[in-house]
């Protein structure tokens, strides 16, 4: 770390240990900075829906380990599993559909489907139009197969799988706006996704996980969007898998 390298960033922040310390303290601090790049976000004709706003963090491990012992399935140690934070379309056919695409794809990349969990989530905290397109939001647990020799491998595996279900949509008999509801936020045994179709200052409110002691990490990475070449969606509120950013890189 180096005070040189810090620089202003439009509507991105982070928050960091710089020892690598996991804490909700973490989180909380992460979600301040959010609240206070709310003005760096947009609402639509419903003054409570935003463009999107969101947080990648480190896996949480401990609330993880917990959610599953409850739902009846084993976690590997860390490092060997990862999670996918998906959203799933609302529709209860076209659901069941999503997620045996992703129950195939992962055995069939010789991988394991631990369990699956719905994220707990309360509609009531977010706006009326965010509401009315809100996927089903859920995490699936998959464990590293044979061929996962390391962490590195197996995050590269995670990969393959995501860019595999992404281009399988159509086969699985997903129609088009069916598909359009089906996105995978982030799929890794390092880092999660929590985002949504949000204003900042509602995403804690939102995401239950994000109050929960247990939820720790060293770091958050936090982003508040204002479209301009797109309209908000769930799918695209930021961050992505791996970065936040602008939105100008046209």
């Amino acid at each position: 770390y180096s005070p040189e390298q810090e620089h202003d960033s439009c509507g991105v922040g982070v928050v960091a240990n710089i020892k690598g310390g996991k804490s909700h303290q973490i989180i909380e601090e992460g979600m301040k900075v959010l609240v206070n790049l709310g003005h760096r976000g947009a609402a639509g004709s419903d003054p409570e829906t935003g463009d999107g706003a969101g947080m990648l963090i480190q896996t949480p491990v401990k609330l993880f380990q917990r959610e599953a012992a409850t739902l009846g399935f084993d976690l590997l140690p860390f490092g060997e599993y990862g999670v996918g934070m998906v959203f799933l379309p609302p529709d209860a056919q076209a659901r069941t559909k999503g997620r045996d695409l992703i129950n195939k794809v992962i055995e069939a990349e010789g991988l394991e489907v631990l369990g699956w969990r719905d994220v707990p989530l309360d509609h009531s905290k977010i706006g009326e139009d965010a509401r009315a397109v809100c996927p089903h939001i859920c995490q699936v647990f998959i464990g590293g197969g044979p061929e996962s020799k390391d962490t590195a491998q197996l995050e590269r595996k995670l990969y393959v799988v995501r860019k595999v279900i992404e281009h399988s949509t159509q086969e699985a008999g997903l129609a088009e706006e069916e598909a359009d509801c089906f996105y995978i936020c982030s799929m890794s045994c390092k880092t999660i996704v929590y985002k949504g179709l949000l204003m900042a200052h509602q995403i804690s409110d939102f995401y239950l996980d994000l109050k929960d002691t247990d939820l720790v990490s060293a770091f958050a990475l936090v982003h508040s969007r204002f479209s301009t070449n797109t309209l908000g969606s769930w799918r695209l509120a930021h961050p992505y898998r791996y970065l936040a950013h602008n939105g100008e890189i046209n």
